[in-house]
């Protein structure tokens, strides 16, 4: 087995040109690295050095056994760099799962602002609804979820910290009879919905809504993937919604959408991050954590 020690000896000597230089450096007597040498090539079968003048000098095979050195050292210290690189999460890659709301409205610029110091970190964000978003952080398939709009019940190996909420608006399109106005939940609970697929957190609060009120549920008229596909259909005059003010907060300012007040319903949405309870994140997700807690909430029903 090749002696890197020696071999770290022999590519200090070679670099700075002398045993007395090497010994200062490395702060080891000249005598014990004299003696290493000769072991060294002893175990090599090659003769690395050769007297010249009052030094030494490198010959052939310790000029070749040099360039391989100082690859070999160079390659240690690119290792050196990227575990330390790695350990403080300026390299690697972050496994993110985020539901349609945070995805959308909020971790773009999260990410960009991510970027501008960590570039080299690698970002895998998969958008999903809230169940598909909890499973692939059971699964190991994600370091962590980001979700608008939190489970009301998930595992115990689950930790949640909360970063804000927001407001859960009825929203309408403004020629709607109900635009602007206050109603009871049976009279909204008779207008056809326009929602998101099963599984997503909105839609399972409005359920939970009807039945801690006694009200009947809604008819999902449309259904779709997408919030922007559902809102655009509302806008469009069809139906109603029920979303995060962060959402439809701008179309409501700017005339496109209405809200509708329901009597005595006033619901909050959280934006949550989740991640696997006692299990540490790399470096590189924990700094994305720390920057998006550091981050300003935003007031209620603003993005």
């Amino acid at each position: 087995m090749l002696n890197l020690h020696a071999l770290r000896l022999f590519h200090t000597i070679a670099s700075v040109g002398s045993v007395t230089k090497a010994s200062e450096w490395l702060n080891i007597s000249q005598p014990a690295i004299t003696a290493q040498i000769k072991k060294f090539e002893k175990e090599l079968g090659l003769p690395l050095f050769k007297p010249q003048g009052r030094g030494i000098a490198l010959t052939d095979a310790g000029e070749e056994l040099a360039v391989l050195a100082k690859r070999l050292f160079a390659v240690e210290h690119q290792i050196e760099q990227f575990a330390s690189n790695y350990a403080s999460g300026t390299v690697g890659s972050i496994r993110m799962a985020a539901t349609y709301l945070p995805a959308n409205f909020l971790i773009p610029a999260w990410i960009a602002k991510f970027k501008q110091k960590y570039n080299q970190v690698e970002m895998n964000i998969t958008t999903t609804n809230s169940s598909g978003a909890l499973q692939q952080l059971l699964d190991v398939e994600v370091d962590i979820a980001i979700f608008g709009g939190i489970a009301e019940r998930y595992p115990e190996t689950i930790q949640t910290e909360e970063l804000f909420e927001d407001e859960l608006w009825f929203v309408v399109a403004p020629g709607h009879r109900y635009a602007n106005r206050q109603v009871t939940l049976s009279e909204m609970m008779n207008e056809p919905f326009v929602m998101r697929e099963e599984g997503s957190s909105t839609r399972e609060r409005l359920f939970s809504l009807c039945r801690t009120h006694n009200a009947s549920v809604p008819t999902i008229s449309l259904q779709f993937n997408g919030l922007h596909e559902a809102i655009t259909a509302v806008i469009a005059g069809y139906g109603a919604n029920f979303v995060s003010s962060l959402v439809v907060r701008e179309y409501v300012e700017r005339g496109e959408l209405a809200r509708v007040y329901v009597e005595g319903i006033h619901l909050k949405n959280t934006i949550a991050i989740c991640t696997r309870r006692n299990e540490p994140l790399p470096a590189s997700a924990m700094n994305l954590v720390r920057m998006i807690r550091s981050l300003p909430t935003p007031p209620p029903g603003h993005t």
